[in-house]
C-alpha cells in the first residue's frame, strides 16, 4: 500500500499530475474539493453540516473534513493506495490522517510538493481563468492571497513530514511529461 500526499500551490499542476499518477500506480485519487462537492451535491449529513459553515464564509472544521475523507477511504479499501490531493492542510489534519491510517495498519508513504515560482503560477492561473470560469483564477489579488494562505498553512506541514523523512520536492515547471517523469522518479523510490 502506497499512500501519497500531493502538495502544491494553485496552478502548480496537482490535478493534471494526479490524473497520471493514479493511473500509473493504480491509486485512488481523493481530492478534498471533489469530496466536498460530492457531499454537497448528494445532500449527505456531512454535506449539510459543512454547508452551514461554507454559507457563513467560515472554514469547515477539521472534524467534518476528516470524517468526509475517512468515508472516502472506507469506500476504497481494496485499492493499491491513495493519492491525497488538498489534504491535509494543517498539522492537526496530518495527525488525524496518520491516526486514521494507523487504524488500518497503513501510513503516509511520502509527501510530494510540486514547486514553482509564484510569478509563473500567477500567469498560469490568469490564463486558466480565461476558460475555467473560476473567479478566483481571474483576479491576481485573489491568486496572491491564496498563495499567502498556502505559505502560512503549508510551511508547518512540510516540517511535520520532513521530521518523518517523508517529504520530497519536485520541480513543477516544464512540460507535463517532464514533471510526470520527475514525480515518477520519487514515487518509484517509495513504492
Amino acid at each position: 500500500m502506497i499512500n501519497i500526499v500531493l502538495f502544491g500551490k494553485p496552478g502548480a499542476g496537482k490535478g493534471t499530475q494526479a490524473a497520471f499518477l493514479k493511473e500509473k500506480y493504480n491509486l485512488t485519487h481523493i481530492s478534498t474539493g471533489d469530496v466536498f462537492r460530492y457531499n454537497f451535491k448528494n445532500n449527505t449529513a456531512l454535506g449539510k453540516e459543512a454547508k452551514v459553515y461554507v454559507d457563513r464564509g467560515d472554514l469547515v472544521p477539521d472534524s467534518i473534513t476528516i470524517k468526509m475523507l475517512q468515508d472516502e477511504v472506507e469506500k476504497n479499501t481494496d485499492t493499491a493506495g491513495f493519492l491525497f490531493d488538498g489534504f491535509p492542510r494543517t498539522i492537526a489534519q496530518a495527525e488525524a490522517l496518520d491516526a486514521f491510517l494507523a487504524t488500518k495498519g497503513w501510513e503516509v508513504t511520502g509527501t510530494v510538493a510540486l514547486e514553482a515560482d509564484d510569478e509563473i503560477l500567477v500567469q498560469r492561473l490568469l490564463e486558466r481563468g480565461k476558460t475555467s470560469g473560476r473567479p478566483d483564477d481571474q483576479d491576481e489579488n485573489l491568486i496572491r492571497n491564496r498563495y499567502q494562505e498556502y505559505n502560512e498553512k503549508t510551511a508547518p506541514l512540510m516540517g511535520y513530514y520532513q521530521k518523518q523523512d517523508k517529504f520530497y520536492t519536485v520541480n513543477g515547471i516544464g512540460s507535463v511529461t517532464e514533471v510526470t517523469e520527475r514525480l515518477s522518479a520519487v514515487l518509484d523510490k517509495l513504492n
